[in-house]
């Protein structure tokens, strides 16, 4: 009788520590559960608009400026934040959390660190704008920080998109710079006459590209060899950047990005778009590049 008894509280202990145990998996499955449910997808996708400069090295050489940013939201659950920063020709994975303050949302979210350009995003959305500073990892750069102000947009390939043609589109960013030199004075001797004259820099020069940057389709028109012969060098370069640009190509260099930044339809997407380019553009890519090898440019003085 006394072994029954013991049996039997035996058989209720493990039954309890079963339930409790049972109920503990439970609870944890339901907490892993709520962290992985993603929230707020209301704010996934593209929130474009400019990387403005608000802390760099005076004492060197300015070479950075304002550039259009794209952060992609992919993914928010209450545990973790999955994006991307698209920037400058850098396509940058991020990673990082929300915070709640009240009715504020606050996201910190860190590029690897494994590039010289990386840094840590901490940014907030108030109503339908994104706002925000950027901080680089790296105290030595030019530009260790900046700030944007985002909004919403949806990137979709539309071919028949144009540069406005409200503007001018000069290249400010390689200019030319002559030398010239100097005549000597009436009164100079023999010997400072037969020194070299003197050199000095005239104001620099631009060049200018003409109308057919925003007449010419270069993606949905199969260009033809009696249009281009007679383009400007800076024509032929912006036609077919215009193509990457409809693509969503995010340009490493300031001397396209200059043309493009502006454009409220660009939106930098990816920094590769080789497999979504159409025939037809693929084959004005290549016609481009080949009148581009031999065609010049003129050169004039523009006001910034």
């Amino acid at each position: 009788m006394k072994n029954f008894f013991y049996l039997l509280l035996a058989v209720l202990l493990y039954s309890c520590n079963s339930k409790e145990k049972q109920i503990a998996q439970n609870e944890n499955l339901k907490n892993e559960n709520k962290e992985d449910t993603e929230i707020r997808t209301d704010l996934y996708g593209s929130w474009v608009g400019d990387f403005m400069i608000e802390e760099r090295d005076t004492t060197r050489e300015a070479k950075e400026g304002i550039n259009k940013i794209n952060i992609l939201i992919k993914k928010i659950t209450e545990s973790e934040v999955i994006g991307q920063s698209i920037v400058a020709g850098n396509n940058r994975p991020l990673k990082g959390k929300i915070i709640k303050k009240e009715d504020r949302l606050i996201f910190t979210l860190d590029e690897p660190g494994d590039d010289k350009n990386d840094g840590a995003f901490v940014f907030e959305v108030i109503n339908d704008t994104i706002v925000g500073i950027w901080t680089a990892y790296n105290d030595k750069k030019e530009v260790t920080k900046r700030s944007f102000k985002l909004t919403k947009k949806e990137f979709k390939y539309d071919p028949n998109v144009m540069l406005p043609d409200y503007d001018t589109y000069i290249d400010f960013q390689n200019p030319k710079i002559e030398k010239e030199k100097s005549l000597p004075l009436p009164d100079d001797t023999i010997a400072r006459k037969e020194e070299e004259y003197d050199e000095y820099d005239t104001p620099s020069l631009y060049r200018q590209a003409s109308e057919s940057v925003y007449q010419i389709n270069s993606s949905t028109t199969k260009l033809k060899e009696s249009q281009l012969k007679n383009l400007k060098k800076l024509d032929l370069e912006i036609l077919r950047n215009t193509i990457f640009a409809r693509h969503g190509l995010t340009f490493k260099t300031k001397g396209v990005r200059q043309f493009f930044d502006f454009v409220d339809w660009y939106i930098p997407i990816s920094s590769n778009v080789d497999d979504q380019l159409t025939e037809t553009e693929k084959q004005n890519i290549v016609l481009l590049k080949r009148f581009e090898k031999y065609a010049t440019d003129n050169y004039d003085s523009f006001g910034r």
